[in-house]
């Protein structure tokens, strides 16, 4: 309540009561050149008015029209009066309203600052910073120092207080200058880091130079934090999709010793089935189009377990203990999936939409993003890893698993099937890279050589992890996806590349059997 009183006022001081938006206004913004369109949207935010967003909202989306008997507001088919905004019919002939790039940046600029009257301080707050870009005349500077001087929301007035001292650091007054150089000492942007150093090359007041030159440091210390946080944030990203795409691989590979090179495929498979599932929603179900990811996960992971169930009985079975057998046949296995897919639905990629829920960015600072699309894969691939963890760690069919794993002639003796186990695990394994394929379609492009470019860093990770580990799995993805980050924005992504191939050949041969060694008698 308090918050709604605060936006009525902040509404009613901004708004005079003559600033109300005109034909006249109207007719300039739509119809005269751009030199009248700038004035026009001058006098507006000189003004206050408010009452001009929602036209000026309507230009920039290009729903503006004009004719002879006046300008009409037109979506869909209907027509509203520009300025009443009351339905009329159309006339015949319209004609679209022409703005140049520059004029839309200026109504743009005119909607953030008239915008800072808004109730709601998120609003206030995406407004400041849409200005931070912008050159700022007298009457926003003006409007900016109004809404500062009433801003309750302590991270609008930080901002506000920013773009007002860097208006402030081309000051003809020394205490102005001086004032503006320390305020923006805790300032976290790149913008501001340039005009300090553009300001510390021109300026001659040794005091004034010392507050620039301290206020310079502390923003480039704080940017790299930032960009720091960046990289680890991608490295730790790249790291849960590896995570997934290793971990079926590392229940396959460590129970039945497999080398599965149409793992990859499985991954593919399980992007197809979100795209297939995609489209039935928006066909059948588009009112909850947003939630279609819930229904895809699991249809990924049945539809990726029972091709894996098909593989394991029509070709694997038959070449247990003949490696080399096992990884031609499986690499057969893969170009037949990947032929198949091209027949099915194209050699050209499909188009997997994020929902709105995932779409956009969290802005931690000016420099730091987070993706919100990466930030749930990384919430998607520990709910994964957790339930894969349970099932090994706390059920009967785990059990079983992990007896066939540590010693696969003992769990015969006590009445294990352990052709059985072989067939479910591969089924478990192939499910969850169904599930890591639905992971990827929600962050790069689904096509039908989407897995090759995950099988080769599958791979490194479970070796590496070591054969069998869950926790070694972890471990190793973390790490290969971090460094090679890390790697990749100090030499580049090839150099970067190479760098984590020689390291992970040198620690096999120091540590064949990984970060984490399998127990039971029969571990090596």
């Amino acid at each position: 309540m308090l918050r709604l009183i605060v936006g009525l006022a902040m509404a009613t001081i901004f708004c005079a009561p003559a600033a109300a938006l005109d034909r006249e206004t109207i007719a300039r913004l739509a119809g005269g050149d751009a030199e009248e369109q700038r004035l026009a949207l001058d006098a507006l935010v000189a003004k206050r008015d408010v009452a001009a967003l929602p036209f000026l909202r309507d230009l920039l989306a290009d729903h503006v029209r004009t004719a002879d008997d006046g300008v009409f507001i037109v979506e869909d088919d209907h027509g509203l009066d520009a300025l009443q905004r009351t339905p009329v019919a159309l006339p015949a002939e319209l004609e679209e309203v022409s703005t140049s790039n520059s004029v839309r940046l200026a109504i743009e600029e005119s909607i953030a600052a008239l915008e800072l009257a808004s109730p709601d301080p998120a609003t206030r707050l995406e407004s400041v910073k849409r200005l931070q870009s912008a050159e700022l005349d007298e009457a926003r500077l003006a409007l900016i120092a109004e809404a500062e001087s009433r801003e309750r929301d302590s991270a609008v007035r930080d901002a506000l207080r920013q773009i007002r001292a860097l208006s402030e650091l081309q000051s003809t007054h020394r205490t102005v200058r001086l004032a503006a150089a320390k305020a923006l000492r805790a300032s976290v942007s790149g913008r501001v880091r340039e005009a300090l150093k553009a300001r510390l090359s021109v300026e001659e007041d040794g005091e004034i130079r010392v507050a620039l030159t301290r206020s310079l440091r502390n923003i480039e210390s704080s940017l790299a934090v930032g960009e720091t946080l960046g990289i680890v944030f991608s490295g730790v990203s790249l790291a849960s999709i590896l995570l997934l795409a290793a971990l079926g691989l590392a229940v396959t590979y460590g129970l039945m010793g497999v080398i599965n090179m149409a793992h990859g495929e499985m991954m593919m498979i399980g992007a197809y089935a979100t795209y297939v599932v995609q489209n039935l929603f928006r066909a059948h179900l588009p009112d909850h189009f947003q939630y279609y990811l819930a229904a895809a996960a699991p249809v990924a992971f049945v539809v990726a377990a029972l091709v894996g169930v098909v593989i394991e009985r029509l070709v694997i079975r038959f070449l247990y203990g003949r490696a080399l057998e096992t990884l031609l046949a499986t690499w057969g296995v893969s170009l037949i999936l990947m032929q198949t897919v091209r027949t099915i639905f194209g050699a050209q990629n499909v188009q997997v939409e994020n929902p709105a829920w995932m779409s956009g960015r969290l802005f931690v600072t000016d420099n730091l993003e987070l993706p919100y699309n990466r930030v749930v894969i990384i919430l998607f691939s520990l709910a994964v890893l957790l339930l894969v963890s349970f099932l090994l760690a706390r059920t009967r069919l785990g059990l079983f698993v992990r007896a066939v794993t540590q010693n696969r002639t003992m769990a015969k003796c006590v009445g294990v099937d352990s052709s059985r186990i072989d067939t479910i695990a591969f089924a478990l394994g192939s499910g969850i890279a169904g599930l890591a394929g639905v992971a990827l379609s929600q962050v790069g492009n689904v096509g039908p050589d989407l897995g090759q470019h995950y099988i080769v860093d599958s791979f490194m990770v479970v070796v590496l992890g070591g054969v069998g580990q869950l926790a070694g799995a972890v471990y190793a993805a973390l790490g290969l996806g971090v460094a090679g980050k890390i790697f990749e924005n100090l030499v580049g992504a090839v150099l970067a590349e190479i760098g984590l191939l020689v390291f992970l050949i040198v620690f096999i041969q120091k540590r064949p059997q990984g970060l984490f060694a399998l127990g039971g008698r029969q571990a090596d």
